[in-house]
């Protein structure tokens, strides 16, 4: 059985009254109480547009609008699809890429990570290793240079704009010190990996756009606007809305020194992933949240996955230390 490793630069724990039955951070992701204090970069170079993305996106955008007018013209099998592939792939980011390969917050067997290794190709964003990579960096250095989609540049940067310029020296620099040999070490990573393109060409745009076309007898057109273009837009802005939106706006009940933010609407919409403030207080809980099921899709998929034998050893933060937690650092300590 595979081990996680830890960095060498696992923090201590943040405070020794709290840590009863409380295994920590393997992977030495849980910083919050540094706070990362790091003082600007004197090499922040002027930021140099990617024009190839900006195009893309552009175009990526305009194509989902116009798909907007075409769904009262599509059949209702084509909105179900679309609906079920928009879930697949946001299985393929939350509980894969996201809480299994970035976090290992919880084990999966190979028949679920070869299905959640699948699903992220549908969502196309980045292989796992490398959307896990960049997780782990906006984690390690969160809200600083060297994150990734630094929330401090602004909603626009943290949302897109981090994927429309080249990346910021520190990014790559300290991004080296991670270790990511865990992944390396995955053989369905790996194959993810070396394979991705041809992956996602089958699975975001020709499975999609045909099973429509060929099982209900769906116009091509409309399949491929409706359960392609829309439905790929809709998930890529769900996952950037936990990067801006639940990095800016909401209730900070774990620790109101930092801005990830509890955000109800952004867990809507991305599955569960808007519990933001908890999640980056205690980013190795399975469930990024302590309430459970609500609102919270993917935690629901992971108890199903361990229900059928699928996953196991899911890691959870004792009650006692969440509210320890919360009366030491969260917005409501001051009344207590």
């Amino acid at each position: 059985m595979r081990t996680c490793v830890t960095l060498t630069s696992t923090m201590a724990p943040r405070n020794a009254a709290e840590i009863t039955d409380y295994e920590g951070d393997r992977l030495g992701l849980d910083q919050v109480d540094t706070l990362i204090a790091d003082t600007p970069s004197q090499k922040r170079p002027p930021m140099k547009i990617v024009w190839r993305n900006v195009v893309l996106f552009i175009f990526l955008h305009l194509a989902a609008v116009y798909s907007v007018f075409l769904v009262p013209r599509a059949m209702y099998q084509t909105l179900l699809w679309s609906v079920v592939m928009y879930w697949l792939a946001a299985m393929g980011i939350t509980a894969g890429a996201h809480r299994l390969w970035s976090h290992r917050s919880y084990k999966a067997r190979l028949p679920l990570r070869a299905f959640l290794a699948l699903c992220n190709c549908i969502s196309f964003q980045n292989s796992v290793f490398e959307w896990s990579r960049d997780h782990r960096a906006h984690h390690k250095y969160s809200e600083t240079d060297a994150d990734p989609h630094n929330a401090k540049r602004g909603f626009f940067f943290a949302h897109i704009g981090w994927l429309l310029v080249k990346k910021h020296p520190d990014v790559k620099d300290k991004g080296k010190v991670l270790d990511l040999s865990d992944l390396k070490n995955d053989p369905v990573v790996a194959f993810q990996d070396r394979h991705y393109k041809k992956l996602v060409l089958l699975l975001c745009i020709i499975i999609p756009t045909y099973v429509p076309v060929y099982v209900w007898g769906e116009s091509a057109f409309i399949s491929f606007y409706v359960a392609v273009i829309l439905r790929y837009t809709l998930v890529l802005n769900a996952t950037w809305l936990v990067n801006s939106a639940a990095h800016m706006w909401g209730q900070r009940p774990y620790d109101e020194r930092i801005n990830p933010s509890e955000n109800m609407g952004v867990s809507f919409c991305a599955t569960g992933e808007g519990f933001h403030n908890y999640h980056h207080v205690f980013p190795h809980d399975y469930s990024t949240s302590e309430y459970g099921w609500h609102l919270n899709l993917t935690t629901i998929f992971i108890d199903t996955m361990h229900f059928l034998g699928q996953a196991y050893d899911r890691r959870k933060i004792p009650m006692d230390v969440v509210m320890k937690r919360k009366l030491r650092t969260g917005s409501g300590a001051a009344n207590h």
